[in-house]
């Protein structure tokens, strides 16, 4: 090639770089009292890789389709208003940014998930330091993949009468994957943080408190990690169903009340791993049924009406060095020991003794109560608890050891709470 033509070339291919850049730093602002007054409008104009700023107000944005890869960013949270005509924001392409909206007012109604932000088959979306109230669904990823939703604070209807049945999940995930949810609060929905049929996700350091139903609801959603996240007060608890290689690590499952609420319920979970929770303070800490090859361990059962509730198709699921305390019922379980193993847990109720002063009980201990399988089978005799003729079943077990139900054996019981090093 002549010198004259490669400079030519390097010439061309210096301007094609710079005018790439130059769209690439392109900044749209919005504002009413400008020439760009409204979101669509400015979508119009921009390109892909472009920023739309929007300037403090209220817009009215109803079904507003977003179908370039464009930054969305607010500035002191402009209120973005669906006037309860359908959805708000509806991502329809690739690699797009939310953020700093205050969301609200989509319609209700039971034949479509009408959504704050709805993000249908695609990719690399970030919502990101939003505020929504009074949406159906704030958040919604029908198959979506490689996203962020983080630093969201969701809050439900301002209506009293609202019912479980009229909200939505504050962050629903149908068929997504690759998902990171994270530093969100939630409160007022349905269920805070609802998944079907999503895998490989992380959930962390969420809030979901005072939700109608479940703080975290999932179900047919493999191989998803949730940790740091704090779910408490909710109607029901947390419900996980019909999944596998589940980890769940640091959360805490706190104040879930109520004759069908739970800290945490597991159905058919299996091949997971529950470590160093805390469950304090729930009508049951954890509910099991029909979960096989389960480990717990290190968690913290503290102040909780029952600590375990493990039915009998539950089958080699393993829990050491748990901290059991101030549960009314540490265990309840209708299984025999060899289905479940419990080793080296520390039980408040253990009276027994340390000779060689190794830190484990020199004879092991059965934490299933005679008491607690009367209640079992029959439930109203509850309302003994803490009455003489239970005092007097204590005093009976303690005195013949052949009256406690062998359901559950701990064979090598701490002396003193495990702390993990």
């Amino acid at each position: 090639m002549k010198p004259a033509m490669l400079y030519k070339l390097v010439i061309l291919i210096g301007i094609l770089i710079t005018g790439v850049a130059d769209a690439a730093a392109h900044t749209i602002i919005v504002h009413p009292s400008l020439k760009v007054k409204n979101i669509s409008q400015a979508l119009q104009q921009a390109h892909n890789g472009d920023t739309i700023l929007v300037k403090q107000g209220r817009y009215a944005v109803a079904n507003l389709g977003i179908d370039k890869s464009v930054t969305l960013l607010g500035e002191g949270y402009p209120v973005l208003d669906g006037q309860m005509k359908g959805d708000v924001l509806i991502v329809n392409v690739n690699h797009v940014i939310i953020k700093g909206f205050h969301i609200c007012n989509t319609n209700k109604g039971s034949l479509r998930n009408y959504a704050g932000i709805r993000c249908e088959s695609v990719k690399n979306i970030i919502i990101e330091n939003n505020r929504f109230n009074n949406t159906l669904f704030p958040v919604y990823l029908p198959k979506t993949s490689h996203s962020v939703v983080r630093n969201n604070v969701i809050n439900g209807s301002s209506h009293e009468n609202t019912t479980a049945m009229e909200s939505g999940s504050g962050i629903y995930l149908w068929y997504a994957s690759d998902i990171l949810v994270d530093g969100n609060s939630v409160s007022g929905q349905r269920d805070g943080i609802y998944f079907e049929f999503s895998n490989g996700c992380t959930v962390s350091n969420n809030r979901c408190k005072n939700n109608y139903r479940y703080g975290l609801h999932f179900m047919f959603s493999d191989s998803n990690t949730y940790i740091k996240n704090i779910f408490s007060d909710n109607g029901a608890g947390v419900a996980v169903m019909y999944s596998g290689h589940i980890i769940m690590l640091q959360n805490r499952f706190e104040y879930n009340w109520g004759p069908a609420a739970y800290g945490l319920l597991l159905k058919e979970i299996n091949d997971s791993r529950i470590s160093d929770n805390i469950f304090g303070h729930n009508t049951t800490g954890i509910y099991m049924e029909s979960c096989s090859r389960n480990q717990f361990s290190g968690n913290n059962f503290n102040m909780n009406g029952w600590a375990l509730n493990i039915l009998s198709d539950c089958t080699g699921n393993r829990f050491d060095h748990n901290n059991f305390t101030g549960n009314t019922f540490d265990v309840s379980t209708n299984g025999s020991p060899e289905q479940n193993s419990f080793d080296a847990n520390y039980w408040d109720k253990y009276a027994g003794y340390d000779l060689n002063k190794d830190g484990i009980g020199d004879i092991p201990y059965y934490p299933v109560s005679l008491y607690s399988k009367i209640v079992e089978n029959i439930p109203y005799a509850i309302t003994l608890f803490r009455s003489f003729v239970v005092s007097l079943l204590d005093k009976a077990e303690r005195a013949i050891p052949s009256l406690i139900p062998v359901s559950v054996i701990d064979h090598h019981p701490l002396m003193q709470q495990y702390r993990k090093s």
